[in-house]
C-alpha cells in the first residue's frame, strides 16, 4: 500500500522495513588484546591498535587499510543512491548565489568585505579606501592560493595600524595547526614568516612592526605559549611573552577594540586570568589584571576611564562590574550591570557612547542597548517564536551605528544597521535563496519536553505546511548539549532539502549547553552529564507522544561531543530511533581522557572529569558509547570521520563501529564513511561540504523509501 505526501511518493512501513540494502559484507576489524588496568578495573580493549595511524602516521598502515575498506563498503551500500545524492547536491548549490558580496565593514578608514565568483569554492578579500566608490584593492586572493590543495584555510586577516601590512594564517592539513603569512599591501609581497604551529591569527602592536601569536604544542595540539615577534627578525628568536604552566586552560592573544592594549587570556571552564600591555609598548611587561581565582571566570574590556568586567563571581549567570584603570584587582569591583537569576549576561561590545549586552533570557538570545550617557537601556525586540540575534562585527569605536544578525528557522540570515541614537533600523543585506523561497510556506514552533526529573527541554521545530502530525511523518532531532556552547533556532537553505521532502526537523536545547542559564550547563557536566543523554531522549519521546513522528520514522543527527551523545542516548534507548547520524563523534572516552598524548585531553577535565580519579572514571565508563556496547538491536547508523581530525581522532569511530558490528543482534544498516583528505569541519571548500549532506539526506531518504 502506498500513499502521497506532500507530492512526495513515501513507502508505507512494512515496504520500508522490506527494503533492503545490498547483501555486501561489511569489514571484520582484526581483534588484538590490549589491557586498560586503572581503579581495579580491568578491561580488553580489543580495537586499541588502531590508534597505530595517529602515533606513527605514514608508517602504518594497517587501520589505513582498514578505514578503506569501510569507505568500499559504504560507497556500495549506497551506490544506487549516487544519482539521487548529485541531484540533492545540484539542488543545494543551485540555492546559492555563486556570485556574492558580503556587506562591507568600516575599520581606520578602509571598507573590508569579501567577494566570490561563480565556480570557485574560496573568495577574495577585498577592501576600498575612505568609500565604496574607491577603487578595489584585492588583499588576498583565496581561490588562486588554495589551488592544487584538497584543503586550504585561510584565516586570521589581521591589519597593520598604519593599514600596509597583513598577517594570517594557512591550514592546508586541516589539522588546525596554522603557520603565519606576512602580505605587504604596498608591494604585493607575501612572505611566509616561518612561523608555525600556531592558532592561525596574531595581534599587532601599535608599532607596526611587532605581532604577538599563540603557539601551539605540535603533538597535544594545546595553546601553551604567547610569543612576539618583530618582523625581520628570526622567528627561532621569537620571545616567549606568557607560557601556560596549567594543562587545563586555553591560551589566546588579542587587542582590545579600543586598540589601546594587548590582552592575554588564559581560561578553562571553571576559572581565568587576563594579562595586558598597552598596545604603545611592545616591549614592556605583560601585567596580570587579576590573578586566577577558583571557580571565578573573568574577561574585560577596556574604555577611556576604566575596565569592564563579565565575571561570574557571586554571579552564576555572570553580571558586569566595573574598576579605574590603575586599580584592577577584585577588591575594587563594583556591580556595573548586577547579577540577574533569569538572564545570563553572554557579552559585552563597547562604543565611545553606547554600550551593547549580549544576553539570554528565556532560552532566547537578545541584545539590549545602553546609552552611557543616560544610562537608559533598551531590548531589541521580534516577535518570531525561536530566533537568533547576535552583535556582527564591529570594529570601529568612535561610531553610533551598531550591526547585529537575526536569523529563525524560517527567516534567512539578515543583517541589520541600528542607530544607537535614532533607533532607525536598516536591514543592509538577507540571504538570497536562489531558486525562490517563500517563508509562509513553513511554520516554525518553540516546543517544551519535560525530562525525566520535571525539568522543561525546548525544543525549536520547523517544517512546510501541510505537515501532519499523525504519527507518519519522518523527522530529524539534532542537538549537541556540551560545553556550555547554545545551539539557536537559525536558517538553512540545504534544509529546504529534507523539508521539501516531508521531513520536519528539530533541536532540542538539552542541558550540557548555556540556552536556559549557566546553570543549565552546569546541569549537563561532569557528574551530571547523563542529563545531557536523557533529555534528548525525552525530547524524542515527546515528539512521539504529540505524534509529530514515529520510533519507524524518528532520526537523531549530532557531531563531535553531539557524536558523543549520538552514541549514549543508541546505547539506552536504541529502539526510539530508526536511524542515527553520528559525525566526527567523541565515543571513546575513557581511553581518550586517559591518554594526555591525545590532542586536546588535559583541557577536557573541567567538562568530563579526569579519569585518573575513581569517581569520575567509573561514571564516565558508564556511559562512554565504547565502553557500553551490547548484544542487543541498534539503529540504522551512519558514522562519519577524518584521518585528520585534530579534535576527535579517528580511531574514536572507527573502535566504535568495529565493536558495534562485531556485538549488535540487528539487521540494520552500519557504515563508516573516513574522509581521507580532511579533518574535524569537513572540507574547506563552499561547495563539498554539501556532498556530505547529500550523503546523510539521502541516508535517511533511503530509509524512508524516498527516492525523488
Amino acid at each position: 500500500m502506498k500513499k502521497f505526501y506532500l507530492g512526495i511518493l513515501i513507502m508505507s512501513a512494512s515496504t520500508i522495513q522490506s527494503q533492503k540494502f545490498p547483501a555486501l559484507k561489511a569489514p571484520v576489524a582484526e581483534k588484538q588484546e590490549h589491557i586498560r588496568e586503572i581503579h581495579g578495573d580491568k578491561v580488553n580493549d580489543p580495537y586499541y591498535w588502531m590508534i597505530d595511524y595517529f602515533k606513527k602516521g605514514k608508517d602504518s598502515t594497517k587501520v589505513v587499510d582498514y578505514l578503506k575498506a569501510e569507505n568500499t563498503y559504504w560507497e556500495g551500500m549506497m551506490k544506487d543512491t549516487e544519482p539521487f545524492r548529485d541531484k540533492l547536491f545540484q539542488e543545494m548549490k543551485a540555492r546559492i548565489k555563486e556570485k556574492d558580496e558580503s556587506v562591507p565593514v568600516f575599520d581606520n578608514g578602509y571598507f573590508y568585505y569579501t567577494r566570490t565568483e561563480a565556480g570557485k569554492q574560496y573568495f577574495k578579500y577585498c577592501r576600498k579606501k575612505g568609500s565604496l566608490t574607491a577603487p578595489e584593492e584585492i588583499l588576498l586572493d583565496v581561490d588562486q592560493l588554495a589551488e592544487g590543495h584538497p584543503y586550504y584555510n585561510a584565516t586570521g586577516f589581521s591589519i597593520s595600524p598604519d593599514n600596509s601590512k597583513l598577517v594570517y594564517g594557512v591550514d592546508d592539513v586541516s589539522r588546525r595547526q596554522y603557520t603565519l603569512f606576512l602580505k605587504d599591501l604596498k608591494t604585493g609581497k607575501t612572505t611566509d614568516l616561518g612561523i608555525k604551529n600556531t592558532e592561525g591569527s596574531a595581534e599587532w602592536a601599535n608599532d607596526n612592526k611587532t605581532i604577538f601569536y599563540t603557539e601551539n604544542n605540535p603533538v597535544t595540539l594545546l595553546s601553551e605559549k604567547i610569543k612576539k615577534h618583530t618582523l625581520g627578525t628570526d622567528p627561532g628568536k621569537d620571545v616567549t611573552v606568557y607560557e601556560e604552566k596549567d594543562h587545563t586552560n586555553y591560551i589566546s592573544v588579542y587587542k582590545s577594540k579600543n586598540q589601546k592594549f594587548i590582552l592575554i587570556y588564559s581560561g578553562a571552564t571553571t576559572s581565568s586570568e587576563t594579562r595586558y600591555l598597552n598596545a604603545d609598548d611592545p616591549n614592556g611587561t605583560f601585567k596580570v589584571f587579576q590573578p586566577r581565582m577558583k571557580n571565578v571566570l573573568y574577561s574585560i574590556t577596556p574604555l577611556e576611564d576604566r575596565f569592564l568586567i563579565r565575571t561570574n563571581k557571586d554571579a552564576l549567570n555572570f553580571k558586569i562590574a566595573e574598576t579605574p584603570l590603575d586599580k584592577t584587582g577584585v577588591e575594587n569591583w563594583k556591580d556595573f550591570i548586577p547579577h540577574r537569576n533569569d538572564v545570563l549576561m553572554q557579552s559585552v561590545s563597547a562604543f565611545k557612547n553606547y554600550l551593547v549586552f549580549s544576553e539570554r533570557q528565556n532560552g532566547l538570545t537578545q541584545l539590549v542597548i545602553y546609552n552611557r550617557k543616560t544610562a537608559k537601556k533598551e531590548a531589541l525586540t521580534f516577535d518570531e517564536p525561536a530566533y537568533t540575534i547576535s552583535s556582527l562585527e564591529n570594529p570601529e569605536y568612535n561610531t553610533d551605528n551598531f550591526r547585529f544578525g537575526y536569523t529563525s528557522m524560517i527567516t534567512p540570515v539578515s543583517q541589520f544597521e541600528q542607530d544607537l541614537k535614532t533607533g532607525k533600523r536598516t536591514l543592509l543585506k538577507q540571504q538570497e535563496i536562489l531558486g525562490g523561497y517563500a517563508k509562509d510556506e513553513y511554520t516554525t514552533e518553540r516546543l517544551f519536553a519535560t525530562a525525566k526529573d520535571g525539568t522543561k527541554i525546548p525544543i525549536s521545530i520547523v517544517y512546510k505546511k501541510g505537515f501532519k502530525k499523525d504519527g507518519n511523518s519522518p523527522l530529524l532531532l539534532y542537538a549537541y548539549g556540551s560545553y556550555g556552547s547554545s545551539m539557536d533556532a537559525a536558517f538553512s537553505s540545504t534544509r529546504l532539502s529534507l523539508l521539501n521532502r516531508g521531513f520536519a526537523f528539530a533541536m532540542a536545547h538539552i542541558r550540557g549547553g548555556q540556552e536556559m542559564g549557566r546553570q543549565w550547563y552546569e546541569d549537563g557536566k561532569m557528574m551530571k552529564k547523563k542529563n545531557t543523554f536523557t533529555d534528548f531522549i525525552d525530547a524524542g519521546k515527546y515528539l512521539v507522544k504529540e505524534k509529530y513522528t514515529s520510533p519507524k520514522h524518528l532520526y537523531a543527527q549530532g557531531g563531535s561531543a553531539g557524536g558523543l551523545l549520538m552514541g549514549a542516548v543508541a546505547n539506552m534507548n536504541p529502539n526510539l530511533w530508526n536511524g542515527m547520524i553520528s559525525q566526527v563523534p567523541f565515543v571513546d572516552v575513557v581511553n581518550t581522557m586517559l591518554d594526555e598524548s591525545i590532542p586536546l585531553t588535559t583541557n577536557e577535565y573541567d567538562e568530563w572529569g579526569n579519569p585518573n580519579n575513581k569517581e569520575a572514571y567509573f561514571y564516565m565508563k558508564s556511559y562512554s558509547p565504547y565502553e557500553n556496547i551490547e548484544k542487543k538491536n541498534y539503529p540504522n547508523l551512519l558514522v562519519t570521520t577524518g584521518l585528520h581530525d585534530s579534535q576527535v581522532q579517528y580511531f574514536e569511530p572507527a573502535k566504535w563501529v568495529s565493536k558495534l558490528r562485531d556485538m549488535k543482534t540487528d539487521k540494520n544498516v552500519l557504515l563508516l564513511k573516513t574522509d581521507m583528505n580532511y579533518g574535524h569541519g569537513g572540507a574547506s571548500g563552499r561547495f563539498d561540504y554539501l556532498k556530505d549532506i547529500s550523503l546523510v539526506y539521502a541516508f535517511m531518504f533511503k530509509l524512508e523509501g524516498i527516492n525523488k
